[in-house]
């Protein structure tokens, strides 16, 4: 009995740690990152061990198929999504993003077998175990943050906010783009929600291209949706994420004079959970709260913030990269010394 006991233990002791580690620091701090990674690996360990202890022998054969028709029906819904980006959006570093994760998938699975085919030197082969390494750690964290990015923007919203935080996304002339729009919409409906009380932050400065700041455009559409005058705060100095946080919180600390306060930051679905983050980096207590985006540009806004994510956690890659090049090194090393 004892000897079960402990062997069920073992078996499920990774499952137990990451879920573990993912409740505890879930409820310590649901801003970070790593919540993401914790969640990923609890969800992946435990479906494995369900799997090999519950699993039917007819069970293999359908999710060996969905395994390896995943990368395949990834990069064609990712290519046919670039396009129709393109063709709404016109070409650009940011529309073809789609089209660059399909070629990134293809280059994960191309690179070795066409490597053999050339019969690629050995300095060529370590190289592309390097790309190989780094592209895992790419995909887990990018399937890891989709995950964790879907449960944040179901998180309950109960609180009253002293601030809702409105982050700019681009006008059209005087008037918010249909995106800015939607977040102006939702912040509207969490200040209706709570009794019409708080202070709207409208944040955004004005871009070389546009004839006023996005946060006077905010304004005045909140005005006209009935919002008081003196309700609304103009942050209209920041051009990044960043500066809408940094400056956002400026305002706040000088209006609140020391006295705590809580804010909503409202942007795109997509992007709410970087603000959130941001947020918790400035010390800032606050909940991301997400607007609807349309499904089209879902995918390339996604890629955009990963990447965005991912420079601020590079140094899983700089690990990855060292790891790498000890072996390396020493094998140059010996070779350049004559040793065998």
């Amino acid at each position: 009995m004892f000897e079960t006991v402990i062997t069920q233990f073992i078996l499920w002791f990774p499952s137990i740690l990451f879920g573990g580690l993912f409740a505890y620091s879930f409820w310590r701090e649901p801003r970070q990152f790593r919540n993401a990674l914790f969640l990923l690996l609890f969800i992946l360990t435990t479906a494995s061990l369900l799997l090999a202890r519950y699993g039917q022998d007819w069970m293999i054969l359908p999710i060996a198929l969905i395994i390896l028709a995943s990368p395949f029906a990834s990069v064609i819904a990712l290519i046919a999504n670039g396009i129709i980006v393109i063709r709404r959006n016109g070409l650009s570093a940011s529309s073809a993003l789609p089209i660059a994760l399909a070629l990134f998938i293809i280059g994960m699975f191309a690179v070795f077998p066409f490597a053999a085919f050339l019969g690629a030197p050995s300095w060529f082969i370590s190289l592309m175990t390097l790309f190989i390494l780094e592209g895992l750690w790419f995909s887990f964290t990018l399937l890891a943050l989709l995950v964790y990015s879907f449960l944040y923007r179901l998180l309950p919203i109960r609180r009253t906010y002293d601030f809702i935080i409105i982050h700019g996304a681009g006008l059209n002339g005087t008037e918010p783009s249909p995106v800015l729009a939607g977040r102006i919409d939702k912040a509207l409906e969490l200040w209706e929600r709570q009794g019409c009380d708080g202070m709207f932050v409208a944040s955004g400065g004005q871009g070389a291209d546009e004839e006023i700041s996005e946060a006077e455009a905010m304004a005045r559409y909140l005005i006209r949706r009935g919002v008081p005058e003196d309700r609304i705060i103009h942050e209209d100095n920041s051009t990044t994420t960043r500066e809408n946080l940094e400056y956002s919180k400026a305002l706040m600390d000088e209006r609140m004079a020391g006295k705590s306060y809580r804010a909503a930051v409202v942007s795109s679905d997509y992007h709410v959970f970087r603000c959130a983050e941001y947020a918790k980096d400035l010390g800032i207590a606050a909940d991301g709260v997400g607007s609807h985006t349309r499904s089209w540009l879902w995918p390339a806004a996604f890629i955009r913030e990963f990447a965005a994510i991912t420079r601020a956690h590079a140094w899983p890659y700089r690990a990855i990269l060292i790891l790498w090049a000890i072996p390396n090194a020493l094998a140059l090393l010996m070779w350049l010394l004559g040793i065998a």
